[in-house]
């Protein structure tokens, strides 16, 4: 009798503060890939936001004892039975979005990211905190080869979900635009606009974030709460903190578009209509993203020179990476790496 290989894996086992420690080191048996999917040896993965929501228990586990992780690179290590848009040793990222019907009214018009049947890496499958990880190949993405995989995975979600946001705050060209938060997509996101002419805000209570926002070209840098010097055209909120949206709303000028970036934020206070919301100003949410975010910001990324800021753990220091997200210690964008697999043949 064959015996199944095994693996090196991070488990949510008991949702709850970091300082209970609900994710835990486990060894499993290697999954098989089914019709349509690929195993993949993980390089590296990001260190979301999404993840700590899960393991704090903001987000409620979809089945118990999940294997968070939703910014995969790595390598095709098998295919599944039919599967021959990748093949092995192929370069490929794992997002979050994982799966939609393709049949709904959403999916029909374009909009799968509001797919009532959608699933998600890391929530409702096991994502990348491990050594392997099996994906739809249908919502797999193709990676280059010559960018080191630690620099990827951050656009794999980061990147992306700061996309859409950006998408859904209609920043005019040249126009000024607010972040309030500037994390692992905000960080991402600035370098978009940059170079895209815009005039850059950002709103942020870490020290370390702020130094790196003016390091980017931050026209202005200033607390999280703090009335920017010129009302902006567009705004995002990545901070999971319901009590920046009437800040970040008093901040527009007319006409001006705020978006909501984060899956998950505390109680949004009252706020008066003549103060926040007249003249025209817009509130917005993001929700997910499509596979078509995906190839457009990844192509993008690639042609304006994106670059993320990097904290760099081993993956037995999955759960110090969660802590020090928690606490604000990461600037830019955490990623654990897995696998060296660079030296491998395509």
């Amino acid at each position: 009798m064959s015996v199944r290989p095994r693996m090196a894996a991070w488990v949510v086992d008991r949702p709850g503060p970091v300082a209970t420690t609900p994710l835990v080191a486990v060894q499993r048996d290697v999954p098989e890939p089914a019709a349509g999917e690929l195993l993949v040896t993980v390089e590296a993965c990001g260190v979301c936001r999404t993840d700590l929501h899960l393991a704090e228990g903001d987000l409620e586990p979809h089945h118990r004892r999940t294997v968070p992780g939703h910014q995969v690179v790595g390598r095709v290590a098998r295919t599944g039975p039919g599967t021959a848009r990748f093949a092995r040793g192929d370069r490929v990222g794992i997002a979050w979005l994982r799966g939609t019907c393709g049949e709904c009214r959403w999916c029909r018009s374009g909009r799968e990211n509001l797919c009532p049947g959608s699933t998600y890496t890391g929530w409702d499958a096991d994502g990348g905190f491990a050594e392997h990880a099996v994906v739809p190949a249908a919502y797999a993405y193709a990676l280059p080869d010559d960018v080191p995989a630690i620099a990827l995975a951050p656009l794999l979600c980061a990147g992306i979900i700061g996309y859409r946001a950006l998408l859904r705050a209609q920043l005019p060209p040249g126009g000024r635009l607010g972040l309030y938060g500037f994390g692992s997509s905000a960080h991402l996101t600035a370098q978009l606009a940059l170079a895209q002419g815009a005039e850059l805000y950002v709103a942020s209570r870490g020290e370390a974030d702020r130094e790196l926002a003016h390091e980017l070209g931050a026209v202005w840098v200033g607390g999280a709460a703090d009335p920017p010097p010129r009302p902006l055209d567009a705004a995002i909120v990545f901070a999971p903190a319901g009590e920046l949206v009437p800040v970040a709303l008093r901040a527009l000028d007319r006409g001006g578009t705020l978006a909501l970036a984060g899956i998950h934020m505390s109680d949004v206070p009252a706020m008066s209509y003549a103060d926040h919301l007249f003249l025209e100003r817009d509130l917005r949410t993001v929700t997910s993203n499509t596979r078509r975010d995906g190839e457009e910001l990844l192509r993008l990324a690639v042609r304006l020179g994106v670059r993320a800021h990097t904290t760099v753990y081993p993956l037995d220091g999955a759960g110090r990476a969660l802590a020090d997200l928690a606490a604000g210690r990461v600037q830019g964008s955490a990623v654990l790496e897995v696998a060296d697999l660079s030296s491998r043949d395509g």
